[in-house]
């Protein structure tokens, strides 16, 4: 049977001549003690229970703060990965663009080099064609010469430093004489 401590104060006893009755009083100390210690064992469990669940709950809170270390461990490992990547990207996007300002700048050296390359050329052409020409002029005017006839004797008295008999046409020679070009 429980007993609350209600009834506990309203208990009252049998009166005897003497005090109390004895045997009630003993029941009821009896009924008192077994109560007191189911209480007390009650007691002692809740107690077990709740150093069980304090221990459970600081075991709790120790893998929070070890979780919120975790998190925040791993965001900012998130956070120095993403920063990583994207210093990694400016500098790959950099180095892309001075690969290409290069690239663009030796395209625009070998442009004007190839340029100036393309003028030499054409200033050459033009120095050849004006020679060609000059050539085949020279030699178009002695195909058209007239040949001279030189008579034996006549041929040893020119000399060098008066040029080619055939030049205008006539000619004289050291004695005077003209010399005549005949037709082929």
């Amino acid at each position: 049977m429980a007993i609350t401590p209600i009834d506990i104060q309203q208990h009252r006893f049998k009166n005897r001549p003497f005090g109390y009755d004895k045997s009630g009083v003993d029941h009821f100390l009896e009924l008192v003690s077994e109560e007191m210690e189911r209480l007390y064992k009650v007691n002692q469990g809740l107690k077990e229970e709740l150093a069980h669940t304090r221990a459970a709950l600081e075991e709790m809170r120790g893998r929070e703060v070890m979780l919120k270390e975790t998190l925040l461990t791993a965001q900012k490992m998130t956070d120095d990965l993403k920063n990583n990547a994207r210093r990694e990207g400016e500098i790959i996007v950099s180095d892309a663009q001075l690969r290409a300002e290069r690239i663009v700048r030796d395209a625009d050296e070998r442009r004007i080099q190839l340029i100036n390359d393309i003028q030499e050329i054409k200033r050459q052409k033009i120095s050849f064609e004006t020679s060609l020409r000059a050539l085949v002029e020279g030699h178009m005017r002695l195909l058209d010469l007239e040949v001279v006839t030189l008579q034996r004797g006549e041929a040893k008295e020119l000399r060098y430093d008066e040029g080619l008999p055939f030049e205008d046409g006539l000619r004289e020679a050291d004695d005077g004489d003209l010399l005549e070009l005949e037709d082929n």
